[in-house]
Parts: structure tokens; C-alpha cells; sequence
């Protein structure tokens, strides 16, 4: 694609990278065809390829978003399918977040929408916060058919989500001693949103480490990855918490790994690198914690795991979140793992399309979030599973809102396999006896 910026405005990074990527298209439409908004509707603004005719039009003539641009921008999932089909190596991800920057500076959206995603972003990266606005969605989830009755789509969405249970404390820092000899030194990124809705998957992780020879560090003072507010546009608050991160890892003494269980927190910790490159005092920190970034089930592939045939047998539907094979480009470990801890796995049907979840998107585009995941849980309901296994949170969530069968973190299922518990959703969809 020819640009056409002055050196003047090539003299921003931001610019320059973004400058690069659009001169990496070649408008070739492969894209569109993996893209689950264009799937949806057709339209050509909401594929990758129109987007990207979007945002080059509006950095490279230095506009204001426009009502329109944010439309387009907004229903973008940041998937990631269009970068694992494009032919080019289109860095659309980094694209998309400098527009969704632009947009946050240039941009005054309604009232009722911008105080929404104040309240976002203030609630769910702070746990002690978020468990609040939990227990009070709690008490407010009856009520979820009435604000859907008046129109409240987004209020109701985000009752639907709320789980049917009081919120547990976030994980606190500590260092959990391996069993038996020492192998490995691991940090866990506990999180905000994952942490308090869904302790177990946290509590599974350390399990299965420790059980392994893993010691496993909570690290005082980690906290928020930064994708929510990142995915917002609101750079400073994201980079803010990523530099806290990489602080509380750097002290944390010397690590093999930094080991993240929702796939969405890992991506972005994965491109903390890029995100603070132009920081002389964090740029190379930056750049270490990235290479030390893996998802849990990432690193326990590379581990001599054994299953100790209390799980194997289950019909595993297994669902691979956009951020882990789109984000990440890890495809076959979770699927390899669980074939080999006994699992029979069970590929879905256009499973590079994602299920709706996408961080906020599911409250802050609820009508193509249901459609998304109406579509998702057809195919998955198809293959006729006993339990659905993801590797991110926000899956999990959207897609057990719209089904009665068990859906669990992958690590969960190793877990269970390799001696643990059997998952909570697992229990209660079978009697006791078959669960262990």
C-alpha cells in the first residue's frame, strides 16, 4: 500500500511503525475471510482490509476520529485471525491499538458510552475493586431480563456475565515450595479479572507445577497485565501497569519462566518489548520479561507430565482463544497435551473464529458478541463433548453463558489428569463417583 506521510510526521515512532505496516498491504481480501465481523455481515468496513483503509486515512491526514472510523474500530475483536491468514506479515495488531490511541485523544464519545468505559477500566484491572462490583452484580443479576426488556443491552450483558457466586479474595503474593527436588522457578501472573472470577484455574496451575518439581512465585506488586485499559486506547494507563509489572518481576530473584493463565493477559505481555521500545529505562527490562512471558500450558508441554487415568476418556471440545492461536501462534501444545494425558480432543468447526469474548467487547458490543457466540456454541454442541476447554477466562465465560456443558480452563483438565481435583464445572454435571 503507497502512504504518503511527511517526514515530519515519520519523526513519531508511533507513525513510523504504523507507516510500515500499512506499506505492508497489498489489499489481497484474504483476510476478510477469517474475520468474524465481516463473516457476520459482509461489510467491507468491518474486515481488516477496510479498517486498515480507515486508519491510513485518518493518521496520514492527521484527522480527528470520526463517528464512522470509531464504528468500524469498535467492532473490531482484535482477534488476530487476519494476521495469521494475511500472506504479507500485516501487523495489524499494532495497527489497530495506535488507531484506538488516536481515537482516545481525538474522539469525545457520548456520554453514557465514555462513562461506561471510565467505569471499565477504574473497576477490572484492580481486583479488591472488581470483587466489589462482583458482589454487587451478585445481588443485581435477577434483574438482567428487565434491563434487557428496557433496552440496557450492555447493563444486561454485563449481569449475564457476572458469575452466580460471591467473589473469592485475589490470590495474595507468595512463593509456593516445588514438591521434591527443585526443577524449575516459575513466576504466575495472578491477574485482576481471572484471579477473582475464577480462582481455580490459578489454584490448578500451581498444582500442577508444584506437583512437577516447579516452584511457583506470586510476586508482590503484579497486578493488572494492562490489556483492558491497552485495548481501550488509553496508552499511559497500560503502559503504567506493565512498568509495574516488569518491577515486581525484576525483584522476584532469578526465573525460568513468567508463566500467565489467561491467554488474553498473555499476548500482551508478550509484546511488553514493543510497547515500552522507546523507554530508555524500561525498553530492556521490557524486552526480558517478554522473552521470559509463557502461557502455563505452553510451558508444561515442554514437562514430562504422566496422567494417572482418572480423567482420560472425557470427549474434550477443545476451543483455542484468538489470543492463544492468533496472539501467541500456539496451536497444537494444548491439543498434543491433553491427546497425551488421555483426553479424546475434539477440533471445532471454524475454530480461528472467535466466540464474542474479546476482553469487554461482549459488554461493549453485546448484540454481535451473542451472535458471535451463538455461532460458536452450535458448532461446539455439535461434537456431542463431555467438558469444553479453553485457555483464556473470557472464553470460558462467554461461551458457558450460552450452554449447559462444563467449560474449564486447560489446565484444569491437566490438573485433573495428572492427580488433582476434577474441575468445579466438572463436578457438578457428574455424580460424584465419576469425578474423583
Amino acid at each position: 500500500m503507497q502512504t504518503a506521510f511527511t517526514l515530519a510526521q515519520l519523526a513519531d515512532p508511533d507513525l513510523a511503525q504504523s507507516e510500515k505496516i500499512l506499506r505492508a498491504c497489498v489489499h489481497c481480501g484474504f483476510c476478510t475471510a477469517t474475520c468474524p465481523t465481516y463473516v457476520l455481515d459482509g461489510n467491507e468496513l468491518d474486515s481488516p482490509r477496510g479498517r486498515i483503509y480507515l486508519i491510513k486515512d485518518m493518521l496520514e491526514n492527521e484527522r480527528p476520529a470520526t463517528t464512522e472510523v470509531v464504528q468500524h474500530i469498535d467492532r473490531c475483536l482484535s482477534c488476530l485471525a487476519c494476521m495469521t491468514t494475511c500472506p504479507s506479515g500485516v501487523h495489524y495488531m499494532h495497527l489497530v491499538d495506535h488507531a484506538r490511541v488516536h481515537i482516545e485523544e481525538t474522539y469525545r464519545r457520548p456520554v453514557a458510552e465514555g462513562l461506561l468505559r471510565a467505569i471499565l477500566a477504574g473497576l477490572m484491572p484492580y481486583p479488591r475493586r472488581f470483587r466489589l462490583a462482583l458482589a454487587a452484580a451478585l445481588l443485581a443479576k435477577p434483574l438482567a431480563p428487565l434491563a434487557k426488556a428496557a433496552g440496557l443491552t450492555r447493563i444486561a450483558a454485563m449481569l449475564d456475565l457476572a458469575p452466580w457466586r460471591w467473589p473469592r479474595w485475589p490470590l495474595r503474593a507468595q512463593t509456593v515450595a516445588a514438591q521434591g527436588a527443585r526443577k524449575g522457578r516459575v513466576a504466575l501472573l495472578a491477574g485482576c479479572v481471572n484471579d477473582i472470577m475464577a480462582p481455580q484455574i490459578n489454584a490448578a496451575a500451581i498444582r500442577v507445577l508444584t506437583r512437577h518439581g516447579i516452584e511457583v512465585v506470586v510476586a508482590q506488586g503484579a497486578a493488572c497485565c494492562g490489556s483492558l485499559v491497552h485495548h481501550m486506547g488509553r496508552k499511559e494507563a497500560a503502559l503504567v501497569q506493565a512498568r509495574t509489572n516488569i518491577d515486581a518481576w525484576t525483584v522476584a530473584g532469578p526465573l525460568d519462566a513468567i508463566l500467565i493463565t489467561a491467554s488474553g493477559c498473555g499476548t500482551t505481555v508478550k509484546d511488553y518489548g514493543f510497547m515500552l521500545r522507546t523507554d530508555p529505562a524500561y525498553a530492556e527490562r521490557a524486552a526480558r520479561v517478554a522473552d521470559l512471558a509463557k502461557d502455563v500450558v505452553e510451558y508444561l508441554a515442554a514437562l514430562p507430565l504422566a496422567a494417572v487415568a482418572k480423567a482420560p476418556g472425557s470427549v474434550v471440545a477443545y476451543h483455542a482463544a484468538c489470543s492463544l492461536q492468533h496472539g501467541q501462534r500456539i496451536v497444537r501444545q494444548p491439543r498434543d497435551l491433553l491427546a497425551k494425558l488421555g483426553f479424546r480432543v475434539r477440533d471445532i468447526p471454524d475454530g480461528h473464529l472467535c466466540c464474542g469474548s474479546a476482553g469487554t467487547y461482549n459488554i461493549l458490543q453485546p448484540d454481535l458478541a451473542r451472535r458471535l457466540r451463538a455461532r460458536k456454541v452450535g458448532t461446539i454442541e455439535g461434537l456431542r463433548p463431555d467438558v469444553i476447554a479453553a485457555g483464556n477466562l473470557g472464553c470460558i465465560t462467554q461461551i458457558a453463558a450460552g450452554t449447559d456443558l462444563p467449560t474449564v480452563h486447560t489446565v484444569e483438565l491437566i490438573d485433573w489428569a495428572t492427580g488433582g481435583p476434577s474441575p468445579p464445572a466438572v463436578r457438578k454435571h457428574r455424580p460424584p463417583a465419576a469425578t474423583g
